[in-house]
């Protein structure tokens, strides 16, 4: 599995558990706990694997480190969003440019190596990243042989930032043609589309729960509600956008500020009445909104998909939540509403008119339709998952509303992958840059 010569033999870990009878075998996740998006992605991934009777073992990145060096970057990055973000927004596009990692970022995640590999159980059978720096990390494990089994990206962003594409990953696995397609134009290796990983519980409200969830969360009644929400960390305008969505008189906003204490205080200060700060039961308060408002293109979005609600990206951070807003827009999943003018407008659009029953369609369908990471994973692995395992799979009532397009088609047999296509497609075909050039490439 691993080269482990270099190890001392009190240092070789041992299985947290034996192996299962006829199991499909070990996976290791490494994720790492920015924000909440990463480790998402990572739970969502690990309940599926298990589903098919794999051993499932996380590792967060920030501990694989130097010791102090993981907390200081998450710290750092988050004193940059939250002080700097225009620094923030340099850093981000200057290493989105640059043809490899730069030294300091090179030396880091050399220094991460060794503990990576003593984290490794002796049986694991395949290693799955939903971490940039960790992606970069085992791809060099693997160039240069002291890594012997498969290692998988897994995309959390809608947009793909350089680093996310390292060489010697085995495949990296996309949650939707467009960042398949922007992985693939940067030399990843079999990108591939399997779709998001979001909890079960992200689901269209079923009847009456709707009801039920507003008076569960003292929301109103009767009125259009936009939930608003900020990352884990409660980064960005988010005053401003209550605020302004406030003022349209087209949706009540009801503000979720994370971890941010002191957010929550100054919105309710303002006047914003609905304001939580952590939310355990975030597909609950989904099932009580009608629009999501979001500024940073991650998993949340994802999850509002899942559960029916059309997402628009608005005042977004710099760096990945401006280019996720793009791409998320450019898949036909989001609207990015970038002139507070059009605020209002856009809103009534996503809650009463036609582009909101497009997006729910094809957030839907993104979830419905798409292959999932298992079979990827199998198929690199040599590990068929077990005959006996019963995935859980999301299902909703109805018939698909939206005519696939040629193109659409298309990029189903390349992609495996169809209708969360068919919207965008129909509306903005000449912005689909990154997926014709996948398309016009192999497709993997």
């Amino acid at each position: 599995m691993v080269h482990r010569d270099d190890l001392a033999p009190e240092s070789a870990p041992s299985p947290s558990a034996p192996p299962p009878q006829g199991g499909a075998g070990r996976i290791a996740i490494i994720s790492a706990g920015v924000g909440a998006g990463h480790d998402g992605a990572a739970a969502g991934l690990a309940e599926r694997l298990a589903e098919h009777g794999y051993l499932v073992d996380r590792h967060d990145f920030l501990d694989l480190l130097p010791t102090g060096t993981g907390r200081l970057l998450c710290g750092t990055y988050h004193r940059m969003l939250t002080w700097i973000p225009d620094g923030y927004q340099r850093l981000y596009a200057t290493t989105d440019r640059a043809a490899r990692p730069g030294a300091v970022w090179r030396a880091l995640f050399r220094a991460a190596e060794q503990r990576t590999l003593r984290a490794l159980a002796p049986d694991t059978r395949a290693v799955v990243s939903t971490y940039p720096g960790a992606s970069q990390v085992l791809g060099a494990l693997r160039r240069r042989g002291r890594l012997t089994v498969p290692a998988f990206t897994y995309l959390t962003d809608f947009s793909v930032h350089a680093l996310w594409v390292a060489p010697g990953i085995d495949a990296h696995l996309a949650v939707h043609p467009v960042p398949a397609a922007q992985a693939h134009v940067q030399g990843a290796a079999a990108a591939t589309v399997v779709g998001p990983v979001t909890d079960a519980r992200f689901t269209p409200a079923p009847a009456g729960q709707r009801t039920a969830a507003r008076e569960r969360f003292a929301l109103p009644a009767d009125a259009p509600l936009a939930l608003l929400v900020a990352g884990s960390w409660g980064v960005g305008p988010v005053r401003r956008a209550a605020a302004e969505i406030q003022e349209t008189g087209v949706a009540v906003p009801v503000v979720v500020c994370g971890r941010n204490e002191a957010l929550v205080e100054e919105l309710r200060g303002d006047g914003i009445e609905h304001t939580f700060g952590w939310v355990d039961d975030m597909p609950g308060l989904m099932h009580a909104c009608d629009v999501l408002v979001q500024n940073a293109g991650g998993l949340t979005s994802l999850e509002a998909l899942a559960a029916g609600l059309p997402v628009a990206s608005y005042r977004c951070i710099p760096g990945h939540g401006q280019t996720n807003a793009d791409a998320l827009e450019e898949a036909g999943l989001a609207a990015w509403i970038r002139d507070p003018a059009d605020l209002g407008p856009v809103l009534a659009e996503l809650l009463h008119g036609p582009r909101g029953r497009a997006q729910r369609a094809v957030g839907l369908d993104l979830h419905r339709l798409a292959p999932g990471p298992v079979t990827a994973i199998a198929a690199r692995t040599g590990q068929q998952p077990t005959p006996d395992a019963q995935p859980a799979v999301r299902r909703f009532p109805g018939q698909r509303r939206i005519a696939l397009t040629a193109v659409t088609m298309a990029a189903t047999a390349c992609l495996g992958v169809a209708a969360p296509l068919a919207y965008a497609y129909n509306e903005t075909p000449a912005r689909f840059t990154a997926v014709a050039h996948y398309l016009d490439g192999d497709g993997r």
